[in-house]
């Protein structure tokens, strides 16, 4: 065997396992608040905090710029970017546009076994009482998941998941009001019904409200949050 060959295919899984793991890291820091809005992410300092080379977290960079969660300035290098309002709205206008087009699909497709394993985790999610903050971000994630992931343009839902996970992960930092606890279990309710009786469009009715109150309730839950820091400090 080569001496060269070994060490070729172990510098290549290394990479790609790297890259993938240290995007993952950054950004759940960036998302969770770990790292704070602004911050300077030097490359060094995170190829060490990361036991990594310089590459993958360039790689890591790059990929979180695309979603918009890292700014580069010209001379200054790569900042986290702010969670602040307006990218919440402009994340959440993502599923406003989104989400009604990749439902029509399941609910003019949807079958006995899909809506079952809508009311099961409606189910989850109701039991769970929104006790655990993450775990229902998780549920909730599923329970829309499961209208969309068949659908056959894959590019849309990648980018519906993308967002998704970023609004998800943002909304874990804010409580949850319990009008607007009550509201989703309501409109999930309804969603089932209108899957159930493939009224398509009562259905997009029905969701055009869910996400629309969703992404106004983190939004201004955030402007809470701000308030009571600006006040605070």
């Amino acid at each position: 065997m080569s001496a060269h060959g070994p060490i070729s295919l172990a510098a290549d899984k290394d990479n790609g396992s790297s890259s993938s793991s240290i995007y993952d890291a950054i950004r759940h820091d960036i998302l969770s608040g770990v790292l704070e809005a602004n911050a300077r992410l030097k490359i060094s300092e995170l190829a060490k905090r990361h036991n990594s080379s310089t590459n993958p977290v360039r790689e890591a960079l790059q990929q979180l710029r695309g979603e918009g969660l890292v700014l580069f300035t010209p001379n200054q290098g790569a900042r986290v970017r702010p969670i602040d309002t307006e990218f919440v709205r402009d994340v959440a206008e993502v599923g406003y546009q989104l989400e009604p087009y990749l439902l029509k699909l399941f609910v003019e497709t949807a079958s006995a076994e899909d809506v079952a394993e809508l009311e099961r985790i409606q189910s989850e999610i109701e039991a769970l009482n929104f006790e655990d903050k993450t775990r229902h971000t998780d549920l909730n994630h599923a329970f829309h998941e499961t209208m969309y992931e068949r659908h056959y343009n894959r590019v849309a839902f990648g980018v519906w998941k993308q967002h998704r996970e970023i609004l998800g992960s943002i909304s874990t930092r804010v409580p949850i009001a319990i009008g607007r606890q009550e509201a989703i279990l309501r409109e999930h309710r309804a969603l089932i019904e209108a899957v159930r009786a493939q009224d398509v469009d009562q259905a997009v009715k029905v969701l055009d409200q869910h996400i629309g109150d969703a992404g106004r309730h983190v939004v201004d839950q955030l402007r809470i949050a701000q308030a009571r820091r600006h006040r605070g400090s």
